[in-house]
């Protein structure tokens, strides 16, 4: 079943090209159904970027998902036409009186910041507050779970030696989880960040719950025990070569940045990457919309945060 979304969004052109199912707001306004209404907060300076890649993991369900998207108002972003922000994305003042069946926040590049010296902590503070009360069960990516976790719950984040870039190896926690169904007993998965959390802290939370981990990327996913905050330290979103890009762009701005582990054929950065997560990827986010979204959010929105 499709995705929702509208009709002159750019993703929608690659999404299609890519043979995904696709419906425009116009031809969803004749179906009889209740699609789930899903609201992405979108913090990467490269918004078309992002959005296409979360919209291709949400795509493959059998569930039709309206997609709404929300951005800051609290900083402009220099790297995204205003055009294309004005047209397809909404404020928090225009979405914080509607209630949601899912939603995602993904990462930011502002790790290397704390996390109060963000232009737009306060208002992310403010957002995140409103998640649980307005949406049913909401996914963190990379930077957005690191801020969940040290708003939410006190965990805090640890500078690493070095940019932690790669496809490491996973393994699961908690086995027979439904996020896990479909799963290898090992995966890989790409990782991008300069920061951490530590398991121990994680462990020392009674309301979290460790669900995954790499011996070499450290803490993977996280959720809490009822099922309404998920949190995932990598990017199962990646495109086949936004690791080789996110290389290039670091060694032509001089940085000391090391060859991505794991990813290029041969450590050899002119050969083209081969993805081997895609697989994984699409499991954990079908996994966390039908176990934790669609079978679970009430029919009646309004009745958030009072499901028994």
């Amino acid at each position: 079943m499709p995705i929702k979304i509208a009709d002159a969004l750019p993703a929608r052109a690659i999404l299609e090209d890519e043979n995904i199912f696709v419906i425009t707001e116009s031809r969803a306004l004749n179906q009889d159904i209740r699609p789930l209404k899903l609201l992405l907060l979108n913090l990467m300076p490269t918004k078309i970027v992002t959005e296409t890649q979360i919209l291709r993991k949400l795509s493959n369900t059998p569930l039709q998902i309206d997609v709404e998207l929300l951005q800051t108002v609290s900083y402009t972003p220099k790297n995204t036409d205003q055009a294309h922000l004005q047209n397809f994305y909404r404020s928090f003042s225009q979405v914080k009186e509607n209630n949601y069946d899912g939603m995602i926040i993904t990462g930011a590049p502002v790790e290397n910041l704390d996390f109060e010296r963000v232009d737009y902590w306060r208002e992310l503070c403010a957002i995140m507050d409103w998640t649980r009360v307005h949406v049913h069960s909401t996914l963190h990516i990379c930077w957005g779970a690191q801020a969940a976790l040290y708003h939410h719950h006190g965990v805090t984040k640890h500078a690493l030696p070095k940019k932690l870039s790669g496809l490491f190896e996973h393994r699961l926690v908690k086995q027979k989880s439904s996020w896990f169904r479909g799963f290898d007993d090992s995966f890989l998965m790409p990782h991008s960040r300069y920061t951490g959390i530590m398991e121990q802290d994680v462990l020392s939370v009674p309301e979290l719950e460790l669900m995954s981990v790499s011996d070499k990327a450290g803490v993977f996913a996280v959720k809490t025990s009822d099922n309404r905050q998920f949190f995932i330290t990598g990017h199962p979103e990646y495109d086949a070569d936004t690791l080789a890009l996110e290389y290039f762009r670091d060694q032509k701005k001089g940085l000391n940045t090391a060859l991505p582990e794991n990813y290029f054929p041969n450590d050899d950065p002119t050969q083209k990457p081969i993805i081997s997560w895609r697989a994984h990827a699409q499991l954990l986010y079908t996994n966390w919309l039908n176990y934790y979204v669609y079978q679970t959010t009430p029919y009646d929105l309004t009745r958030i945060g009072q499901e028994k």
